[in-house]
């Protein structure tokens, strides 16, 4: 079940929270959205019987109505994107401790909390695309060398509003301290060749069209367009050159600290992280399967391999605040 409008929303929770759930039965709040997920939902239900019923809505709507029903909530998982997201609901108490062994061998601890309270899913890179008619690979280095001269009038890149860049910015932080990474954001700001854009589409967009030569997104935003253009002039590089290696992000879930069903929840979300979920939940929005025992699709292979930064990704919800402070002082819009 997928629900958008406010008022339908809120009809929908309402009678989920004063019906009866059944036992063989999982409510997920999601933030992916309807079709990213309803394929490993059904192939749960067909594995074991337990129906899923999903709610979908951004990110803070769902912590906020997680946080508004309490003890009342019908909720039994919540599913959403960024670590720093799954950071926040964490801090704000509405996810429980999943002390799950499966889950412990199945995704890399770099990939889960270090309070047990959520798991990564899938992974997205946030790295560097290039245009094939302008730049050449053996230019490219970084995400610190394109705050360089070189490319003064040639970087696109997203708004400072969206989580994924605060994400990356926070990971520069921790890397390279405070005074260091706002000078490389600088840079990055410096060296616009136009306003910052609304989506990572767009500005893989203004790429090939050349508007700008390189820029920063999540791959699976190339998937998507490269599917639509397949004579795309544009290809993703792999900022392997340093110790970090490529900024890695996901998306994942917990189970809700007042799960009417949380066993059961747990159930659902171990199996997640089996190859057979793995392939479903990363294959269909062309991503990185968290489980490192699963191979990518072959469209997403295809793009190259890379060596991702060893960073827990948890930080990017421990440094959230400093960094939207960063980006706004460095000039970020």
């Amino acid at each position: 079940m997928q629900v958008r409008n406010p008022l339908l929303a809120a009809l929908a929770f309402g009678l989920a929270a004063t019906s009866v759930q059944a036992a063989d039965e999982v409510v997920v709040y999601s933030a992916r959205i309807d079709e990213l997920i309803k394929p490993v939902f059904d192939a749960y239900t067909a594995k074991t019987g337990v129906k899923v019923k999903f709610i979908t809505d951004k990110e803070a709507p769902l912590l906020a109505r997680l946080k508004a029903e309490g003890e009342n909530t019908p909720a039994d998982m919540l599913i959403t994107v960024d670590a720093g997201n799954l950071w926040q609901a964490e801090q704000e108490g509405v996810l429980k401790p999943l002390d799950s062994s499966v889950i412990d061998a199945n995704i890399p601890p770099q990939y889960r909390s270090s309070t047990d309270s959520w798991t990564g899913l899938s992974l997205r890179a946030r790295t560097i695309f290039y245009s094939t008619e302008r730049v050449k690979p053996e230019e490219l280095s970084t995400y610190e060398a394109l705050a360089d001269k070189q490319w003064e009038g040639r970087l696109c890149l997203r708004t400072s509003k969206k989580v994924y860049n605060q994400s990356l910015t926070a990971t520069l932080i921790e890397n390279h301290g405070e005074a260091k990474a706002e000078e490389i954001v600088k840079g990055w700001v410096n060296n616009l060749a136009t306003d910052v854009f609304a989506d990572d589409t767009a500005l893989l967009q203004a790429i090939d069209a050349g508007q700008c030569d390189v820029g920063i997104t999540n791959t699976y935003y190339y998937g998507r367009l490269h599917k639509q253009q397949p004579n795309l002039k544009v290809k993703p590089f792999w900022p392997n050159q340093n110790d970090r290696g490529v900024h890695v992000n996901l998306a994942g879930a917990g189970v809700t600290k007042n799960a009417p069903h949380a066993e059961e929840a747990q159930k659902l979300l171990e199996w997640m992280t089996t190859p057979e979920a793995q392939e479903i939940f990363a294959g269909v929005n062309q991503e990185f399967p968290a489980n490192p025992s699963v191979k990518p699709s072959a469209e997403v292979a295809a793009w190259g391999t890379f060596k991702a930064d060893s960073i827990p990704v948890e930080v990017a919800g421990k440094r959230q605040a400093e960094a939207i402070k960063l980006m706004d002082r460095a000039g970020w819009n």
